[in-house]
This record gives C-alpha cells, structure tokens and sequence, in this order.
C-alpha cells in the first residue's frame, strides 16, 4: 500500500525592516544582529558596504542588491521568495529602510501579498537630530530631501510657511548654505533652526541659530558630511521679523505697477520692499526679462 503524499502551500515567509547604523558601528542592536545571521537573505542598497557590515558581526547571510533603479524589477522576485515562505531582511546603507531610503514599495507589495511585515527599531537620523536640536519634540514633521531646483525648492519651502510642527529636513552639504538662505526667505530670517552634521560619527557637531545665522556660517566655511536639518514650526502669532517676505515674479510685479502709473525706479522700489530683494537687483532682473523678450522676438 503506497503512501500518499501530503502536498501544503509552503507558510508565508517574513520580510524584517532592519535598521542599521548611521555612523557609529556600535549603534546596531543584538536583536538586528540575530535577525540578520537568521534570514535566508538580506537585501541591501549596496551589497560591497552591507558586506562589510556582516564581517564585521560574523554574518554570513547571502545578500541581494535592492535600491532605487532596480526596485521595479526587484520587488517581484522578493515577493515570489517571501511568498514560497523565506525571511528576508530589508536594510540600507544606513539608517531605517523607508525613510528617504528605498523600502517603501517591498512593503507595500509585501503587505498587499498577505506576507507579515516586522519592524527591527533602531538608528534614524531624523529623530537622532531632533532629540538633541534644543527645538519642540512634541509635534514635528519629516520633509526628507527637498527639491535640488530653485524654483521646485522654493514652492516646497512657500507650502510650509505657516507649519507650525517642527520640520525635520535632509540636506546634501554642498546645498546646505543655498538651501538655508531659501529658508530665511521662506520663513523669516530669525526663524530658529539646528544643523545636526555626522550623526554619532567621530565629528558630529550640532549648530543652533537663526536660519540667516546658520546661513551666512556655512556659506563661509562650507560643510562636510551628513547633514539633517531642524527648523522650530511658525508662531500661531508672528512678530514682524518672523514674516517672510512675499514671493512674486519680478518682472510681471513691477510691469503691473508701471501699468498703474508708477516710473520704473518707483515701481522697482516697491517690489523691493515686498520681496525684500535690492532695488537693484529688481531694476537689473526687469531689464534682462525686457533683453530674453526680445532676443526670443528675433
């Protein structure tokens, strides 16, 4: 009498969302340690660095490269692996997967394929940042990277202008002093904020001030490393300084007053005033609209 085979669905595996260290190598958890040792894979932005990370703990996991320009391709195969019932831990390069890092989509797809999602705490650089900023920790925000345009950047900064909740920015440090002087004119120039800079690394440094303070420290002596960013959320009853100035296009402001009477000296006086900008630079910003029109007539 044969036997018959019992042929089950393989259980679901486990996809773990691990943190690891953002500077300090000492800053990494026994239980993301155990976590990764027992995974069937980690996958990881950079296998060569994440490599250099499980040596270090004697780990031996097989790892997968996952981050942004393969995750459309990836996220499949991870699925399909996780659904034939494998644990799989997410990591990044450094810090919490998600959180201005690649992860979201695996979750999200995982999630969606009835496959459990498990967190493993540990180092984040917002929230590192922001419990040692000196500014309100009760209620903030987490805005990740703005934009790297002018124009992109300064409508993101003109949406926030009256959060009250603590912002938390990332920042590349070769913008830093580009993207805190759009911040003072977002914001106001006496707007308290905090440069946190290589969190736990040998030469971590937190810098408080106004935001034209930091502004003008930086754009004299340039910053290096990882930088987070902490601006204090708008007052519910501003003071005057605290009033940023109002952002217009220049040429068509100062072309609207002409039309209303004003000379061309009055009006580019006025539109000064608003956007707190030199009447000169206004009068030179209409002058070379004027000369791009009619380069564009020709």
């Amino acid at each position: 009498m044969s036997r018959a085979t019992n042929k089950q669905t393989p259980e679901p595996g486990v996809l773990y969302v691990v943190a690891t260290p953002i500077g300090n190598p000492d800053d990494i958890s026994a239980r993301a340690i155990r976590t990764l040792a027992d995974a069937d894979l980690i996958a990881c932005e950079d296998t060569r660095r994440t490599g250099q990370m499980l040596a270090s703990h004697q780990i031996r996991t097989p790892t997968i490269s996952y981050f942004e320009h393969n995750e459309e391709r990836r996220v499949p195969e991870l699925i399909d692996r996780l659904g034939a019932g494998e644990k799989i831990a997410l990591v990044t390069d450094a810090g919490t997967p998600a959180i201005s890092d690649p992860g979201f989509r695996v979750v999200r797809a995982a999630l969606e394929a009835g496959i459990r999602v498990v967190a493993i705490p540990g180092a984040s650089a917002a929230i590192a940042a922001l419990s040692v900023s000196g500014l309100p920790t009760d209620r903030f925000t987490f805005e990740g990277f703005l934009p790297a345009k002018d124009a992109s950047r300064r409508r993101a900064l003109d949406d926030l202008r009256v959060e009250p909740r603590t912002m938390i920015f990332y920042e590349a440090s070769r913008r830093l002093a580009d993207t805190l002087a759009a911040m003072a004119t977002a914001f106001g120039d006496s707007r308290p904020a905090a440069i946190v800079r290589e969190i736990s690394k040998t030469y971590e440094e937190t810098i408080r001030g106004t935001l034209v303070d930091l502004e003008r420290r930086f754009r004299a002596n340039p910053a290096l490393g990882e930088v987070t960013i902490i601006v204090e959320g708008a007052s519910a009853t501003p003071t005057p300084s605290d009033v940023a100035p109002v952002t217009v296009e220049v040429p068509i402001a100062v072309q609207a007053l002409r039309d209303a009477g004003l000379s061309l000296k009055q009006a580019s006086a006025v539109v000064a005033k608003l956007t707190g900008r030199g009447r000169r630079e206004v009068y030179q910003n209409v002058v070379k609209s004027r000369e791009d029109d009619d380069s564009a007539d020709d």
